[in-house]
């Protein structure tokens, strides 16, 4: 963890996410991978989308081994019984004719997946900072569970991240523009941290396909991008300031 922080970026662990999650990344100095909190199924954590071969999309999920509703994301496993990561390769194939980046993306997968690990906190938060090194992007990270810091307790869903902004000493906290509705933008004032939105505007990018489908997983945008092309697209984004 650096000495000081400029701007800090909190968020849960999602699995190969879409392209406004690297913008964030981007656009702070240090970021917390947010896993001590519950576990909600059907969100972004264990699956995300790719191109279907028919359909518009079809999604890619790490299949995880079953828990009550109460889980902390922390302490969520990988059900490595099955063999989801030959089973993703597949579903890749339907980009093999299209897409021109296609084996370098699978050099890529071949690469980030040999980590072997039975919790999907640690195999998103590898995949994303392979996903970084891919893509040439800096990218300062610690998992919260793993961060031995003391921070105050937390009364609602938008203490959290003042609060650990407080701990870590952050001058500027970045969030996604539609986590808005959650944040006292008076609490960050009042403790002296600057809370700014983020807005991703990545414009269209060609799929080789009649129609574009938009916010799918980074894979899509490496496999018809190259490392080059994504840096820029990720650099579309304004900042909102709702303080």
């Amino acid at each position: 963890m650096p000495d000081k922080i400029t701007s800090l970026g909190i968020m849960q662990p999602y699995f190969f996410p879409y392209i406004g999650y690297f913008s964030l990344i981007k656009s702070t100095s240090f970021w917390v991978v947010f896993d001590q909190v519950q576990f909600i199924r059907h969100g972004w954590i264990e699956r995300n989308r790719i191109l279907g071969p028919s359909a518009n999309w079809q999604y890619i999920k790490v299949p995880l081994v079953k828990h009550s509703r109460d889980t902390l994301i922390r302490e969520v496993e990988i059900r490595n019984t099955e063999n989801w990561k030959q089973k993703i390769f597949g579903q890749l194939t339907c980009y093999k004719k299209k897409a021109p980046y296609y084996n370098q993306v699978l050099a890529f997968l071949e690469n980030s997946f040999k980590l072997e690990t039975n919790s999907i906190t640690k195999l998103n938060a590898h995949l994303l900072n392979q996903a970084c090194l891919f893509i040439g992007l800096d990218f300062s990270y610690q998992i919260l569970s793993e961060m031995d810091i003391e921070m105050d307790e937390v009364q609602d869903a938008g203490e959290w991240a003042l609060n650990i902004s407080k701990a870590l000493g952050a001058k500027t906290y970045i969030n996604p523009m539609d986590g808005m509705p959650i944040f006292d933008s008076n609490k960050f004032q009042n403790a002296n941290i600057e809370l700014l939105f983020l807005k991703s505007e990545v414009a269209p990018y060609d799929q080789k396909r009649t129609s574009f489908e938009p916010g799918l997983s980074i894979i899509d945008v490496m496999m018809f991008n190259s490392p080059e092309e994504i840096l820029k697209m990720i650099d579309s984004y304004t900042f909102i300031n709702n303080g």
